[in-house]
């Protein structure tokens, strides 16, 4: 019998750390940094981050509508898991709204992440989509590409082809592989 309480105890423990996962994966305005100049100051040191790291970045930011930045996003689960983040996008170099990234996963997974997205908006048409939207389902809407360092350390800018390009960068923790896939970015109202 001591087996069978054990394996009862386990079970409400995982479903105690599932639904805080999933708290923070669904609640986009608690995980709001706290405040928009923070926010601003985090996005700006990630992006600066990945440009000395990888020069295509720069270049494709150069070639970019806009620039949605999380610079720290958060993944946790074990069997169902949540992962949440607020970012900045940027317009022509200027502050033009604050958004958060968030997404429900269930399945063989365990262990806690943090990394940061850039998202490069390289056509004017998937912007729009993004504002016009009110809250866009990665994988429904403008295509995105998630660019791995390799990947994006030979990207050509002369002929993209894709409305939205990604990289995750930054990663610290154990978790298995990062995606995009079944995402939502939805607007966040600024607390100053």
């Amino acid at each position: 019998m001591l087996i069978g309480r054990n394996v009862f105890g386990s079970i409400k423990c995982l479903a105690v750390i599932a639904a805080l996962a999933l708290a923070g994966a669904f609640v986009p305005s608690l995980a709001l940094a706290s405040s928009t100049s923070e926010l601003e100051r985090q996005s700006s040191a990630a992006l600066q981050s990945l440009y000395a790291s990888n020069p295509q970045a720069r270049a494709l930011g150069a070639k970019s509508h806009a620039i949605l930045i999380f610079p720290k996003v958060t993944k946790a689960g074990f069997m169902v898991g949540g992962q949440t983040g607020d970012g900045v996008l940027r317009v022509d170099g200027k502050i033009h709204g604050y958004y958060n990234i968030s997404a429900a996963s269930f399945g063989m997974q365990a262990g806690a992440q943090t990394f940061s997205y850039v998202m490069f908006f390289v056509n004017k048409s998937a912007l729009d989509y993004l504002e016009k939207s009110q809250g866009w389902q990665i994988g429904s809407g403008p295509s995105v590409v998630i660019l791995d360092q390799g990947m994006a350390r030979s990207l050509n800018t002369t002929n993209l082809t894709q409305d939205v390009y990604t990289m995750v960068f930054g990663q610290k923790g154990l978790m298995g592989g990062v995606g995009l896939e079944g995402s939502k970015i939805t607007p966040i109202k600024s607390k100053d």
